[in-house]
């Protein structure tokens, strides 16, 4: 049995237990007059109110965080879709310019072999016309000196002499 319990032995003034309960009675009541349980709750209640404001604004900072982290990745999936995009444009251009040059290449070398068997053609003739010139030239050289020769020998016709000339000049 707790002896506070014992109304002879713990109510007695001589008992030095009594008075440290008193005192106590009385320490807590100035405590309690003077509004130390309030100010004690109103330091705890600030406390949580900042450690609450603190971790609202941890989760303000997180939610930001997490919106920023969003919006990179989505700005980098649109950037790799965008260079996905333009290798993809190089690429075609690549291959359509390939495809042209290829196709012009093919006109150039077209026109530049047209070229060379028109001045093949024209070189031809134009040996071929040379080669006719020089073989009349020959011809009407070769026939004046035999008229001559048969003129020297025969004698001197007065009508045969035009007549050569005439043709020498015909010939040319």
């Amino acid at each position: 049995m707790p002896h506070f319990l014992d109304f002879d032995y713990f109510y007695r003034l001589d008992n030095p237990e009594l008075w440290v309960g008193i005192g106590l009675l009385l320490f807590i009541g100035i405590v309690v007059f003077v509004g130390v349980p309030k100010l004690v709750a109103g330091a705890l209640d600030a406390k949580a109110a900042k450690i609450q404001s603190e971790l609202d604004e941890a989760a303000r900072l997180r939610a930001e965080a997490e919106a920023l982290l969003a919006q990179i990745r989505q700005e980098k999936a649109e950037a790799e879709a965008q260079a996905a995009e333009m290798l993809k444009a190089a690429e075609a251009d690549a291959r359509r310019m390939e495809v042209d040059s290829r196709a012009k290449l093919e006109e150039s070398l077209t026109r530049r072999q047209a070229l060379a068997e028109r001045r093949i053609a024209q070189a031809e003739a134009q040996a071929t016309a040379d080669v006719k010139a020089a073989a009349v030239d020959q011809a009407a050289r070769t026939a004046e000196a035999l008229l001559a020769a048969r003129l020297a020998a025969s004698g001197d016709d007065p009508m045969l002499a035009p007549a050569v000339a005439r043709i020498g000049a015909g010939l040319n």
